[in-house]
């Protein structure tokens, strides 16, 4: 049996990243943990938590995670202006890599992890809050000292092919090819390719769990509210592979 952590940006990452490789190690009799920088939050959060930290560890049953964290840091959002700080707590980019990773590498300790899961250089597809979790994944394995790190992402070429597939479904996702250029990593920098069809119903299940995501206005959430809708084995099809990068630690 060994340990293994899973580290992401906000809630609802670990069921599209790496959620079938979550739901596997646990069902395999591995110890799973998740640990969020942020709560997917852009404000200040009221005594009692969030409704996204609640999707987040009704997600994580599904999958059979063991225990959920969160390192305590609000989401940078997107787009080119940097939001000033909620009062309460300062955004995941602003921080101080040493700091986090601080945080991160504690947690590490504690559980003694054999296997951190994190993002490749790009963080996926550029986002400033997963660009930020490589850097904070990379230097709290360095701190802890843990074994082995693989960096989720997708190849360029499976990405093609899935958004290609996406629009063949009609499911409403608007993108451009051109970025995919500079967005997670090509194929040959691929370590590990695990087949997770298995668990598509759980991956489903636990994406079904971010019920605020689905239910929002943004054109993520339209691309989630079919993809829940979707049976089983289509789903499959569509998000039954993940892969990672092995990234060195020494």
């Amino acid at each position: 049996m060994a340990t293994l952590l899973a580290f992401h940006a906000h809630p609802d990452d670990e069921v599209l990243l790496t959620g079938g490789t979550l739901a596997r190690a646990a069902a395999e009799g591995h110890r799973v943990i998740v640990v969020v920088a942020t709560d997917g939050v852009m404000k200040s959060v009221a005594e009692g938590g969030t409704t996204r930290m609640d999707e987040l560890r009704a997600a994580a049953a599904e999958l059979g995670v063991a225990r959920v964290e969160h390192l305590g840091y609000a989401d940078s959002g997107h787009g080119k202006d940097l939001y000033p700080d909620p009062p309460d707590r300062m955004r995941f980019v602003r921080a101080s890599t040493e700091e986090a990773a601080a945080r991160l590498a504690a947690i590490l300790r504690e559980e003694k992890v054999d296997l951190l899961l994190s993002y490749d250089p790009n963080g996926g597809y550029g986002h400033r809050d997963h660009v930020k979790v490589h850097e904070v994944g990379k230097r709290a394995a360095a701190l802890a000292g843990v074994p082995r790190v693989l960096e989720a992402t997708v190849p360029r070429d499976a990405a093609v092919r899935l958004l290609r597939l996406v629009r063949l479904l009609r499911i409403p996702l608007r993108y451009d090819e051109r970025e995919l250029a500079k967005a997670y990593s090509p194929g040959k920098a691929i370590t590990h390719r695990i087949d997770v069809r298995r668990y598509a119903g759980r991956k489903q299940r636990a994406l079904a769990a971010h019920r605020s995501q689905i239910s929002g206005g943004g054109r993520l959430s339209a691309v989630a509210r079919v993809l829940v809708r979707l049976p089983a084995p289509v789903f499959g099809l569509l998000l039954g592979r993940e892969w990672y990068v092995e990234a060195k630690t020494r």
